[in-house]
């Protein structure tokens, strides 16, 4: 997976990320070469764009981020760090993820789907197999548990399904390690969508 000369590069905000990335990486067909790095967090994977762009034999730099709750903020905010380094960010993301032609090639997933508010978590629940039967009870679990004890936010509901539905596998397991045992599908049309945007990029 890892290009030890650092030609091609993803940047992510974290570990679910890293991990989410390289198992799609390891079951997805003629994959290219590229490394993934964990920036420990939104705020240090903005501030290094710059930097990274700048580092030396640099041909290509990914950048995938959550959109949380105000995708066009979180896209301005990587659009005015390109425009600083000469790059012309169109005013809105592409929905097959973006990118840019020039030295290095720049490209940008919002995660989910380049659109919806939302994070990692929405976009690995689009790959629970339609028709499982355990989701709509790891759902109905959340949604049953009184405002007055939660201890999670409203817009971390998703986030609480999904891992409800994750402590049902065979192996409790991360988003990434699903992935791996195939109990997560990578056929559908995100998980799809985001690999040709892999593939294109990183070609």
């Amino acid at each position: 997976m890892a290009d030890r000369k650092p030609e091609r590069v993803l940047l992510v905000e974290g570990q679910d990320d890293k991990h989410v990335v390289l198992q799609l990486f390891l079951r997805s067909d003629a994959m290219p070469s590229f490394d993934i790095k964990d920036k420990g967090g939104i705020d240090e994977l903005l501030k290094s764009i710059g930097p990274e762009i700048k580092v030396p034999g640099r041909k290509t730099l990914g950048i995938l981020v959550d959109a949380n709750d105000n995708p066009g903020n979180r896209w301005k905010a990587i659009r005015r760090r390109l425009q600083k380094q000469g790059f012309q960010p169109p005013a809105s993301p592409h929905p097959t993820g973006t990118i840019l032609s020039g030295r290095p090639r720049i490209g940008i997933w919002l995660c989910p789907d380049n659109g919806r508010p939302g994070e990692l978590e929405d976009f690995v629940e689009a790959m629970i197999p339609q028709g499982d039967s355990v989701w709509p009870r790891s759902q109905a679990y959340i949604d049953d548990i009184p405002e007055s004890v939660r201890r999670f936010r409203e817009d971390k509901a998703l986030k609480a399904k999904l891992y409800a539905w994750l402590a049902t596998r065979k192996t409790p397991q991360r988003m990434g390690t699903a992935i791996q045992a195939q109990e997560l599908d990578i056929d559908g049309a995100l998980a799809m969508r985001f690999a040709d945007w892999l593939r294109q990029l990183f070609a």
